[in-house]
C-alpha cells in the first residue's frame, strides 16, 4: 500500500460477547498465554488504526484487557448483534459520523494487519459506498458446496449484489448428476467477515428493519443491501486463517500459533 493510498484514520472496535453455545467463555480462552480478545487486539494494533478498541459485555473481559494495556470499553448485554454493540461503542467514543470504524471479530486472532487497512481504504476511497468488507477466490469445490462458507457477487465496481449460503453465482452448465463438475471461472468468492463503516451508518443501523433475506440466509449484512445501501469489497489474493467458534478450532489455532 503506497503513502497516497494509505487509509486516513480509524478505529478498531472488537465487539467481544462472553456468552457462546459450542465454546464457553470464548473471548477468555487461553491462545500462547494470552486471552483470545488480546491477542485479537495485539494483532490490529499493529495496523494503521488510530485506535483499537474491545467492545465487551462482561467485567471479565474488561479486565482482561486492561490487564494486557488493552483499550475496552463496557456495553449492554442485550444488544442482539454485534453491529448493534458497535453502534452503543460509537456514542462511548463520542465518534463523528464521518469517522471510519473497522470491525474486527473477537475470534479472528489470525487477521492480518494489511487486510484491516485494506478494508479501511476501500471505504475511503468509495463515498458513496455505506459499508466495506473483503473477499478471496474459493478453490475447492468442497468449500463452494459448504453452506458454512458465505459467499459474494459484486457488480463490474465491486460493489456486492448478494451474499449467500449458496454456492454463487449458480454455474449452469457446469452441472453433473453428481453437481458441479468443476468451480466457474473467474472464481466465485468467499466473504471474511471484517467489516469497515462510517460511525453514522454504524448508528443508524440498528434502526434499519431486519429484511425477509437476512433472516433466511441468517447473514446480517443482506440487511445493508435490502435498505438500498452500498458495499465496496475488497477482493484480496490471501485467505484468512481459521477463526475459533469450536473447540476444534481452537486446537488448530493453538497449535499453528504455539
Amino acid at each position: 500500500m503506497t503513502d497516497s493510498t494509505k487509509p486516513q484514520g480509524f478505529t478498531v472496535v472488537i465487539p467481544a460477547r462472553l456468552a457462546s453455545i459450542r465454546l464457553p467463555n470464548k473471548p477468555l480462552v487461553d491462545i500462547a498465554g494470552l486471552p483470545m480478545v488480546v491477542r485479537v487486539a495485539q494483532r490490529a494494533m499493529q495496523s494503521q488504526a488510530t485506535q483499537v478498541v474491545v467492545a465487551a459485555d462482561d467485567e471479565r473481559i474488561v479486565h482482561a484487557c486492561k490487564a494486557h494495556g488493552v483499550q475496552v470499553l463496557l456495553t449492554r448485554q442485550d444488544h442482539v448483534s454485534g453491529s448493534d454493540r458497535l453502534a452503543e461503542a460509537c456514542q462511548l467514543l463520542s465518534l463523528p459520523d464521518d469517522a471510519l470504524v473497522v470491525n474486527v471479530q473477537g475470534d479472528e486472532p489470525l487477521m492480518r494487519p494489511e487486510l484491516i487497512n485494506e478494508v479501511a481504504c476501500v471505504l475511503n476511497e468509495r463515498p458513496d459506498a455505506s459499508m466495506s468488507t473483503a473477499a478471496h477466490a474459493i478453490g475447492s469445490l468442497e468449500e463452494f458446496g459448504n453452506p458454512n462458507v458465505v459467499k459474494v457477487v459484486m457488480d463490474a465496481r465491486q460493489m456486492a449484489l448478494y451474499f449467500s449460503r449458496a454456492p454463487i453465482p449458480w454455474w449452469r452448465d457446469g452441472q453433473s448428476d453428481a453437481g458441479f463438475k468443476s468451480l466457474p471461472n473467474p472464481a466465485p468468492l468467499r466473504h471474511i467477515g471484517i467489516y469497515a463503516y462510517r460511525a453514522g451508518f454504524l448508528r443508524l443501523f440498528p434502526q434499519l428493519t431486519p429484511a425477509p433475506i437476512e433472516s433466511m440466509e441468517s447473514l446480517e449484512q443482506l440487511r445493508v443491501l435490502w435498505h438500498g445501501h452500498r458495499i465496496a469489497v475488497h477482493v484480496t489474493s490471501e485467505a484468512l486463517g481459521p477463526g475459533v467458534d469450536t473447540p476444534e478450532d481452537l486446537a488448530r489455532v493453538r497449535q499453528m500459533l504455539s
